[in-house]
């Protein structure tokens, strides 16, 4: 059809024969048609594509709204169906936060796909449009006491599922033909989607990107408020400078350990090894926010050592991942507070100021109880918070079975990317989970591969670039069968400096050839297996 047809066809009438989607019942569909639509997507919300400027792009807008037959719920599916130029391909966007999506990222991620000729959809999972992806309060209980388990159920997992099946029928319905081909892109959450659908509806879609996946949010959420508690339980609250002049301390100690100076920490194994933050206690340091110089305190070293280390039970058992070296500890990154940020008054008084992430999962879905006090937990009512919450959620949200088989078996192909200065998902916890993998199934690389991106931060941000190229090699790999080797990325330095490199398959590492001379061009760089035999609290290879 033409785009003259096509808008006649953006109509309610034309999906008259709702889509079929087991245990579903649709209550309504909308569709209107959407002229001179022009946005510019920059690749931080793209996460694995570069910039793309869509302009005066034609679309038909179709919403699904349906409910599950006795579960009091209403969930909106979204779809952005091309009036022209439909690649004959479906792209689904993820959520961030704790939205599932139908939010200002999804609807960029989706606006990048429109105008590269996707039909492309996202979710609400009943959590409202525009939901906040840093508040709960309005959807997380029912009341004090009772958490909505099936708004939980359905962002976890269900809504999944019906987004694809029922997006598939519509593009199906609209073009008289279904996708050759669908695919997943998210990071955080939508990395978390992303796994979810790969363990649970292995044949949803044929390729998935899912970037700094939040595996395990009852144990995430430890590592999150870790640094919160320990102040908390020493009772001090350092200055945020104090914490960043440790983390530029340690990147300046810690960039050459690769063999390049970079301004990017590569070898995080080697710099937890080398670096001691407590060297630093005593040092003389310009603090912005007082205005005045002041020393590093013992307590700011010890809230780093402790982020870095990983959150820790009261009996010494190791709970969760820690974050690596570099990571921002204090300021915002993808808009998300630091982990260990402070507010501190003129009088020079500094208090908690935890991530909103990790403290409301700890009052609305542990302690159900919206005034719940967080900040003054002992260390083993901490523990005991913590186990119970993965005792209750572990099974409703948690993305950490390592069994992909049936993904494998359905021919699909999986990308993930995590930055190793996230400062809210710590990396360890994706390469761990992709030791997993390999360990229950060796070839797993045949369909399934990790890369990590020194510098990166959350999704986006950072100072290590954007692994724009990924989502195209993920589409050469289900379309042509051609796995990523190897995955280019670019970055400028804090002097202005251009660096091409490339990012390198797990466990595999990028190392710099010298005998090519230039550690700017990636042709100066190959991939080669790293091996090492220190262990952390999980007896995981570093």
């Amino acid at each position: 059809m033409d785009a003259l047809s096509l808008i006649d066809t953006c109509v309610p009438s034309t999906f008259a024969t709702p889509p079929a989607v087991f245990g579903t019942e649709i209550l309504s569909i909308e569709a209107t048609p959407i002229a001179n639509f022009t946005r510019n997507i920059q690749n931080a919300f793209r996460f694995t594509q570069p910039s793309i400027e869509a302009e005066n792009v034609a679309f038909c807008n179709v919403t699904v709204t349906y409910t599950h037959p006795g579960a009091d719920d209403r969930i909106n599916v979204e779809i952005w169906l091309p009036l022209d130029g439909w690649n004959e391909r479906f792209y689904a966007a993820g959520g961030g936060g704790f939205a599932a999506g139908r939010f200002f990222l999804s609807y960029a991620t989706m606006a990048g796909a429109l105008a590269e000729g996707y039909a492309t959809s996202t979710t609400d999972a009943g959590l409202g449009l525009d939901a906040d992806p840093e508040d709960m309060s309005s959807w997380a209980l029912l009341s004090p006491g009772e958490v909505d388990v099936q708004k939980l159920q359905n962002l976890a997992s269900t809504s999944l599922n019906d987004q694809a099946l029922i997006s598939k029928e519509v593009i199906k319905t609209f073009y008289d033909r279904a996708p050759l081909y669908s695919y997943w892109n998210g990071c955080s959450q939508g990395g978390r989607q992303g796994l979810m659908l790969a363990q649970r509806y292995p044949t949803a879609y044929d390729g998935i990107a899912a970037g700094a996946p939040a595996l395990e949010m009852p144990k995430l959420a430890a590592s999150i408020f870790w640094p919160q508690q320990m102040m908390n339980i020493m009772g001090e609250y350092p200055y945020s400078c104090e914490l960043d002049a440790i983390t530029q301390a340690a990147i300046s100690t810690c960039d050459k350990l690769d063999g390049v100076v970079d301004g990017l920490i590569a070898d995080v194994e080697s710099c937890l090894a080398t670096f001691d933050p407590f060297q630093l206690v005593g040092t003389t340091i310009y603090c912005p926010q007082t205005d005045k110089e002041m020393q590093i305190s013992s307590t700011a070293a010890s809230v780093v050592n402790a982020t870095w280390q990983g959150p820790v039970s009261a009996s010494g058992k190791q709970i969760w991942y820690g974050f690596n070296p570099g990571s921002d500890l204090t300021g915002a990154t993808s808009y998300q507070p630091g982990i260990a940020k402070t507010n501190c008054s003129s009088d020079g008084k500094c208090v908690s100021q935890p991530n909103v992430l990790g403290a409301q999962w700890l009052k609305l879905f542990v302690a159900k109880n919206p005034n719940f006090e967080i900040g003054n937990l002992t260390h083993e009512r901490f523990d005991a918070l913590i186990n119970f919450g993965h005792q209750q959620f572990e099974s409703f949200i948690s993305t950490y079975d390592p069994d992909l088989s049936e993904f494998r078996a359905a021919g699909g192909k999986m990308l993930t990317f995590h930055g190793l200065d996230d400062n809210v998902i710590p990396a360890k916890s994706t390469a761990a989970y992709y030791k997993a993998v390999t360990s229950l199934d060796p070839d797993a690389q045949s369909f399934y591969r990790y890369f990590e991106v020194p510098g990166l931060a959350h999704c986006f941000g950072g100072s290590g670039g954007q692994p724009t190229a990924m989502f195209e090699q993920l589409r050469n790999w289900v379309e042509n069968g051609t796995a990523p080797t190897s995955s280019p990325i670019n970055f400028r330095d804090s002097k202005g400096k251009s660096w091409s490199r490339i990012l390198c398959p797990f466990p595999q590492k990028a190392y710099f050839e010298e005998d090519c001379g230039d550690a700017t061009v990636s042709r100066c760089w190959s991939c080669k297996d790293h091996s090492a035999s220190r262990t952390n609290f999980f007896g995981d290879e570093l």
